[in-house]
């Protein structure tokens, strides 16, 4: 998911404390990783942020579903080989477990199984950006055919042995709804000190700053406009989920990325849905499955995991959790 923007208000703390450093690369998840926080020299801070960059890298190729890398067994191995059964890295099992949870608790509308499905609107969108004049809609049979094979309960984990066995041979896994905000709260976890880190937008405080504030993460208005709500945070996660970042336009009409295991289609329920929560991994799928669902609907799976939520509907009207309104910051960019 993406659509938050770090603002970064207030001074450095004074010369002869921590210093604010920031870092920025973009080879991992299809998007750009960003991390700040506060150390006594730019050496330290350069070696923590590689120390996170080399954990991410790791998980980015296990997550992968579109390359291989020599010596690594990752999700592509598995849709490679299904109907066969696949011993993986237990970083593998783990994501998938996850996934399982949220399926089960979201009614199906976090479904990691759904590849066969999502392949069809990512191959479309890629050839569609490349040449508008020929942009076009998935084949109707084609997705039709694929939503046969979206059953996430034929995915079989063996946490024993360490095995993955998808029981369908034309299911195909996709964990683009989990797999940035599983990866960067793991890779949080590991670092010491406080740094706030957006990877592609899944934003993770493993601390305040060094003076003891919040940090503040903007949510975007998806019309590119000022940002729509700021919010304060010192540990936890912010995620976002909305129709304005990986989107095409086929007769006038914009299709974007989320697609509902229900119909095949993109969703058409709100323009974002933001969700703050202790974890990166759990509020990446919330943020997907509040966006799939009504807001009362929403409300109701919210209180299971213990989150918070904002909804940007397509008038602009805003809405939020009453527990959300301890975050809202007053601060804007300068």
């Amino acid at each position: 998911m993406l659509s938050l923007s770090l603002l970064l208000a207030g001074c450095a703390p004074a010369e002869e404390g921590p210093r604010r450093y920031e870092a920025t690369f973009l080879e991992l998840f299809d998007t750009v990783t960003t991390v700040i926080g506060y150390a006594d020299s730019e050496a330290e801070f350069t070696a923590a942020v590689e120390e996170l960059r080399a954990e991410l890298t790791v998980y980015h190729q296990l997550y992968d579903i579109y390359n291989d890398y020599e010596g690594v067994v990752n999700l592509k191995t598995v849709n490679d080989h299904a109907g066969e059964t696949v011993a993986v890295d237990r970083r593998i099992i783990d994501l998938l477990l996850l996934a399982r949870d949220l399926y089960a608790a979201t009614g199906g509308k976090v479904n990691a199984a759904m590849g066969s499905v999502l392949t069809l609107w990512h191959e479309a969108r890629e050839d569609s950006v490349a040449d508008p004049e020929s942009a076009y809609l998935p084949d109707r049979e084609a997705l039709e055919a694929a939503m046969e094979h979206i059953d996430f309960d034929r995915v079989v984990i063996d946490e024993e042995n360490g095995t993955v066995f998808l029981s369908d041979p034309a299911m195909r896994l996709d964990v683009g709804a989990i797999a940035k905000g599983y990866a960067a709260e793991q890779a949080a976890r590991s670092l010491e000190g406080d740094y706030l880190i957006s990877v592609g937008g899944n934003v993770r405080a493993t601390g305040p700053r060094a003076d003891g504030t919040a940090w503040v993460v903007g949510v975007e208005d998806p019309d590119g406009g000022d940002y729509v709500e700021t919010l304060r945070l010192e540990t936890g996660a912010v995620v976002t989920s909305g129709d304005y970042q990986r989107y095409y336009t086929v007769d006038g009409v914009r299709y974007h990325h989320i697609i509902d295991p229900a119909t095949g289609y993109p969703a058409d329920y709100f323009r974002a849905v933001t969700v703050v929560g202790p974890d990166s991994g759990a509020a990446d799928g919330l943020s997907t499955a509040l966006f799939l669902m009504s807001e009362a609907e929403g409300r109701a799976l919210l209180e299971q995991f213990g989150a918070q939520a904002l909804w940007i509907y397509a008038d602009g009207t805003v809405s939020y959790t009453e527990g959300l309104t301890a975050c809202l910051g007053a601060q804007r960019p300068l």
